[in-house]
């Protein structure tokens, strides 16, 4: 009986261990496929990554700053809902004239770049910055409508203090 019993024992623990190793994998290939993503979107933007430069100043396309732009406006407060995430994929669809695939490529390559600020706000003021550079105040309402559309009628006070700070930057004011 205690034989049995050690034999359990043991195939409990090789299975515990196996599902263990398992969902380990799961998750490698995951991270893998989210990289991928964003590699796969940068291709088709044209981005180009150079060495000692950060990836704000190698944007060269205005709807991949107004996506980046949109992206960290959302994310200023707090982690953006399901619901947040469709508006934006929406608002880019409709005010940048995109499909719905580019959209979404332009959401998961503006959340990258917005990662590498390692700030919502420090993106913010470098993006814009950077999209004032190479589209001047060409892009003002599209971006200004996208945010609108996104904040809805209610504002929070770093929400606010953002959008003064792209007037700033884009010399609204």
């Amino acid at each position: 009986m205690p034989f049995i019993l050690s034999l359990i024992a043991i195939a409990g623990a090789a299975y515990f261990w196996f599902n263990r190793a398992q969902n380990a994998k799961d998750a490698a290939v995951d991270l893998l496929d989210a990289a991928n993503d964003v590699r796969l979107a940068a291709r088709r933007f044209g981005f180009k990554r150079r060495t000692n430069v950060h990836p704000v100043d190698d944007i060269e396309d205005p709807n991949v700053a107004i996506a980046t732009i949109a992206t960290a406006f959302i994310e200023l407060d707090d982690l953006p809902t399901r619901n947040q995430r469709d508006q934006l994929a929406v608002q880019l669809q409709y005010q940048l004239n995109q499909d719905p695939k580019t959209a979404e490529e332009l959401m998961v390559l503006g959340r990258w770049l917005m990662l590498q600020c390692e700030r919502p706000d420090a993106a913010i003021s470098r993006v814009t910055r950077r999209l004032y550079k190479f589209n001047g105040v060409q892009s003002v309402e599209p971006l200004m409508t996208v945010l609108k559309n996104l904040a809805g009628e209610k504002l929070s006070d770093t929400q606010s203090d953002s959008l003064a700070e792209i007037s700033r930057a884009l010399r609204l004011n």
